[in-house]
C-alpha cells in the first residue's frame, strides 16, 4: 500500500471541500488513482465523468491516473486538458457530468489537490459525499474499489475552451467604449482562459505572467492578500489601463484594481453584480456571507431585491442559492456564484461583468464603484489563540451587554451595532481565530479592530 493511501494520510488530504497536500509525501499518482475509483462509486457511472487540471507539474499525471481510476471502476472519463476550475464547472453543466479538477488553487508550487463535483457542477463537500470517497479510499487499501467487477470504462479526450469562453461572454456582454485592461494571471490558468475570453472582446489588453508555471515565479497566484498585487497597481498606473484584473491560480476568484491602482474590495463587485443582475430580473434573491460589507444588502434591498445571508464557504453559499433560487451570490473572498453559470463561482465571469458595467459608462472605474463603497473593512485578520470557544464566550459577554448590540452564531460569532459590525470566527484547521470588522468611517473602524484584538489577544 502506497504511504499516501495509509488511512492516516487520506484523512490527513481530505479537506471540508476538496483533497489538498503536499505532492510526493501527502498526494500522487496512487492517491489520484483511488480517488478516482471511489469517486465513481459514489457519483455514479452511468453519465461518465469529466477531468480537468492546472499548470502545476505535478497535475497531468495525477489527472491522468485519477481517469485510470475512475475507469477501473466502470466509467467513461473525458479529459479536457488544461482548465481553470470555472472551465470545468463548465464541462460538468456542459456536458452534464460529474467533473474533477486537479488544483491547488492559491497554495504554493508545493501542494496539489483535486476540487469534485456532481454533474452540472453540484458540488462535493465532506456532507455530500466527499466523507464518504474519503473512507473508500481508507478503507481499500489504495485499489479499486472492490464492489465493481464489470467491464472498465473508456479514456478520451475533447477541448472545451472555445465553448467555455462563448458560453461566459453570452452571459456577460461588453459593448460600448473600448477599455485598456491589465490582466494578472500570476502564471496561473487564467494565462490560458483570459486569452480565450478576452480575445473575444474589442478590448486592450496589457498581459501580465501568461504564462503558465506552477512553480509561480512572480509572486504566488493569491490576490487576496495585497502584497501579491502590487506588480498589478503598479502596471495599472504605468500603462493608464482602465481596470486591472487579478486571479488566483486556478482562476475560480477575481480581484479588480481601479485605474488609480487602488485595490478593490470583493464586497463592492458583489455589490455591483447585484445591482447588474437586478436589472435583469427584479425582485430577484442574492445571497452574500456574513463578512461582506453591509452595503451589500443594503443595496440588494434599494435595487428591489431580496439578500439572504449565508455562512462563510461555497458549499453554503451554492446549498441557499438552490434553496432560494438566488440569482446570484457572493463572498467577500472572490469568489461569485452565478444562478446560470449551474450556480457555481468564476473569476472570469465576474470580470466580465466587471468590463461590461465600465464599458457602458464614460465614468473611471473608482468614480462608477463610488456609490456602492459605503463603509470601512479591516480585511481578514488572524489570531493564534489556545481556547477559542473561551475567547469567543468572553468576547461575547463583553459585548452583548452593550447598548443597541445584537450578537448571533450562524458563523462563529457576530456582533452588531447600527454604526459597526465585527466577525470572529474559529479556523477549523489551525488554532487561530479569524477577525473582519467594518464601521462606517475609517477611525471608527480602526478603533474597533484595536479594540476587538486586543481581546483575541490578550
Amino acid at each position: 500500500m502506497s504511504g499516501t493511501t495509509s488511512p492516516d494520510n487520506v484523512h490527513r488530504v481530505f479537506k471540508a471541500y476538496d483533497v489538498r497536500g503536499l505532492v510526493g509525501s501527502e498526494i500522487d499518482e496512487d492517491l489520484a488513482r483511488a480517488v478516482g475509483a471511489a469517486f465513481v462509486e459514489v457519483v455514479g457511472r452511468e453519465e461518465g465523468i469529466v477531468v480537468g487540471y492546472d499548470m502545476r507539474p505535478s497535475s497531468p499525471g495525477m489527472a491522468q491516473a485519477f481517469a485510470e481510476g475512475a475507469a477501473s471502476a466502470g466509467a467513461d472519463v473525458t479529459l479536457i486538458g488544461l482548465a481553470s476550475t470555472d472551465q470545468l464547472y463548465f464541462a460538468s453543466g456542459h456536458l452534464g457530468r460529474p467533473g474533477a479538477m486537479f488544483t491547488a488553487s492559491h497554495n504554493p508550487a508545493a501542494y496539489n489537490g483535486i476540487k469534485m463535483c456532481r454533474a452540472h457542477a453540484v458540488p462535493v463537500g465532506l456532507d455530500t459525499g466527499l466523507a464518504t470517497i474519503r473512507d473508500l479510499v481508507a478503507d481499500g487499501a489504495g485499489g479499486a474499489v472492490p464492489s465493481y467487477d464489470g467491464a472498465p470504462g473508456s479514456i478520451g479526450s475533447t477541448d472545451l475552451l472555445d465553448a467555455y469562453a462563448a458560453h461566459l461572454v453570452a452571459l456577460a456582454p461588453v459593448s460600448g467604449r473600448r477599455l485598456k485592461v491589465a490582466v494578472d494571471a500570476g502564471n496561473g490558468m487564467a494565462g490560458h482562459t483570459a486569452p480565450a475570453v478576452l480575445g473575444r472582446l474589442d478590448v486592450e489588453v496589457v498581459p501580465m505572467y501568461f504564462e503558465l508555471d506552477g512553480t509561480f515565479p512572480h509572486h504566488e497566484a493569491n490576490p487576496i492578500e495585497p502584497a501579491n498585487l502590487a506588480d498589478l497597481q503598479a502596471k495599472v498606473r504605468e500603462t493608464g489601463a482602465d481596470i486591472g484584473l487579478a486571479f488566483d491560480g486556478d482562476a475560480d476568484r477575481c480581484f479588480l484594481v481601479d485605474e488609480r491602482g487602488e485595490l478593490v474590495s470583493p464586497s463592492v463587485l458583489t455589490a455591483l453584480i447585484a445591482a447588474r443582475e437586478l436589472a435583469k430580473e427584479p425582485g430577484a434573491t442574492v445571497i452574500h456571507n456574513l463578512i461582506t460589507s453591509r452595503a451589500v444588502p443594503q443595496i440588494v434591498t434599494e435595487r428591489g431585491g431580496s439578500p439572504v445571508r449565508t455562512r462563510v464557504g461555497h458549499s453554503f453559499i451554492k446549498a441557499t442559492m438552490a434553496e432560494t433560487d438566488a440569482v446570484f451570490g457572493g463572498e467577500h473572498s472572490g469568489h461569485f456564484y452565478f444562478r446560470d453559470f449551474w450556480r457555481a463561482d468564476s473569476g472570469m465571469l465576474a470580470a466580465l461583468h466587471a468590463l461590461a458595467a465600465l464599458a457602458e459608462t464614460d465614468r473611471p472605474l473608482s468614480e462608477l464603484l463610488a456609490e456602492y463603497t459605503r463603509f470601512h473593512a479591516t480585511g481578514e485578520i488572524n489570531s493564534t489563540v489556545d481556547d477559542a470557544s473561551a475567547v469567543m464566550a468572553a468576547i461575547e459577554q463583553e459585548y452583548s451587554s452593550r447598548d443597541g448590540v445584537t450578537v448571533d452564531h450562524l458563523d462563529g460569532l457576530t456582533v452588531t451595532h447600527d454604526d459597526w459590525w465585527f466577525n470572529v470566527r474559529p479556523s477549523n484547521t489551525e488554532p487561530l481565530l479569524r477577525l473582519n470588522a467594518e464601521a462606517a468611517d475609517a477611525d471608527g473602524m480602526a478603533r474597533l479592530r484595536d479594540e476587538v484584538l486586543e481581546r483575541i489577544r490578550a
